[in-house]
């Protein structure tokens, strides 16, 4: 079923393997104690493909191979990964376990190894466990299944609660061209990238490099603006693989429909960008702010991650209290151009400063809206045309549950 948004469709039922040219699998190794923990992403022939990477200055090892691997062509074929285990400050023996899974996927798919990348997420610090990871890559069955799909998204899983995925399509060119992803992320999230990992396929006829262009576009709209913790992992990926199956003109900035791909890797990335922050470790509510009349648009993207970052913004939405005192100080220590004197903003519908002076407003009814699973936070700046948004979750106790716990 498709659900129209412009000219942009939704695959409601869409996989990552909706693309021409994708298979996947996912399994359980072992790795982790039930869930899948095994998993890979294959084109049936080489495609061009980009990524970007933590700006965290600690990087594991599986980042610099990957990097290794597109350096050589701006291509890939496969994606094996591993959740449970982050492989990072793992040393040289790290470096050789993650090379290692990179030649055993390539063998046993017949590719050659720079067609391959690694990504790994879980424990930070822990060699790993590649008696049980090794032996398994033989038996990943690769399928275009629903369920397939279903496998390897639960294999990049760590303390997140459910699979993330979005699947979407445009015309370009007359043609028919789908994007779709997956991902994982719930906590030590606060991408530049965050311990998330994102896997996106296309279609489209593009070349790697301005695959990297768009993505780092996208990637500065949406994964690059959303928070959990204000932790900046150091795994995190987000890689596109397009199988150029689609029959469009080879798309560039100068192809009439080029804004249109753009849009369409953007929606999906935004997608699974909300679901990571709705999925945050302990949350219960997803908080979208939405920034207007900012001085630019990145000043915009920094007001929005100011206030969902607020550990005090986070703590009155998740008791559903309408403390704006919390938000408008976000706003102020933000870093971003602002007049003090000119601040609109607002809950769901609900006005609760004009001009930076409080309105009439019922508690009861701010409160109420709180209680919804989505909670969204206006504000105009009234000082320039920028806007932009971020998204973050509400801070709960489970939070430091989870938190306190995570190895034992």
């Amino acid at each position: 079923m498709l659900t129209s948004q412009k000219s942009i469709q939704k695959i409601e039922r869409g996989t990552i393997t909706t693309p021409a040219g994708f298979q996947v699998a996912g399994m359980h190794t072992g790795v982790k104690r039930k869930r899948n923990d095994l998993g890979i992403l294959y084109c049936n022939e080489p495609a061009n493909a980009a990524a970007v990477y933590t700006l965290n200055e600690v990087k594991a090892a599986p980042l610099y191979v990957t990097k290794e691997s597109l350096a050589k062509e701006g291509k890939l074929q496969a994606v094996i990964i591993n959740s449970g285990n982050a492989n990072a400050c793992t040393g040289e023996q790290g470096k050789k376990d993650a090379y290692t899974m990179r030649q055993v996927t390539a063998e046993q798919f017949s590719l050659p190894e720079h067609y391959v990348a690694v990504a790994s997420t879980g424990i930070i610090g822990l060699e790993m466990p590649m008696d049980k990871i090794i032996p398994n890559i033989k038996n990943l069955k690769l399928a275009t299944t629903e369920d397939s799909a279903a496998q390897f998204g639960q294999s990049l899983l760590t303390t997140d609660k459910f699979n993330k995925s979005a699947c979407y399509q445009a015309t370009i060119d007359g043609k028919t061209v789908t994007m779709a992803g997956a991902a994982k992320g719930s906590g030590m999230i606060e991408p530049n990238m965050g311990t998330m990992l994102a896997f996106l396929t296309t279609d489209a006829v593009i070349e790697s490099n301005m695959i990297d262009r768009a993505l780092k576009e996208a990637t500065n709209k949406t994964f690059n603006c959303i928070t959990v913790d204000g932790d900046t992992s150091t795994n995190d990926m987000v890689i596109v693989m397009a199988s150029e199956k689609a029959g469009n003109k080879t798309l560039t900035p100068e192809h009439e429909d080029w804004s249109q791909f753009v849009a369409l890797l953007e929606k999906t990335c935004e997608d699974l960008a909300k679901m990571i922050a709705r999925d945050g470790e302990g949350a219960t509510k997803l908080i979208e702010a939405e920034v207007y009349g900012a001085k630019n648009d990145t000043e915009a993207i920094q007001v929005g991650k100011s206030i969902v970052s607020s550990s005090l913004v986070k703590t009155a939405v998740y008791g559903s209290d309408a403390n704006w005192g919390r938000i408008i100080a976000a706003v102020g220590y933000s870093g971003a151009v602002v007049n003090p004197d000119t601040i609109d903003m607002s809950i769901g519908t609900i006005p609760l400063l004009k001009d930076s002076q409080p309105t009439t407003y019922s508690e009861d009814e701010a409160s109420a809206y709180l209680e919804n699973e989505e909670v969204k936070i206006t504000v105009d700046l009234n000082v320039g045309d920028g806007k932009g948004k971020a998204w973050g979750c509400d801070l709960t106790y489970d939070y430091v549950k989870i938190n306190a716990s995570y190895r034992t």
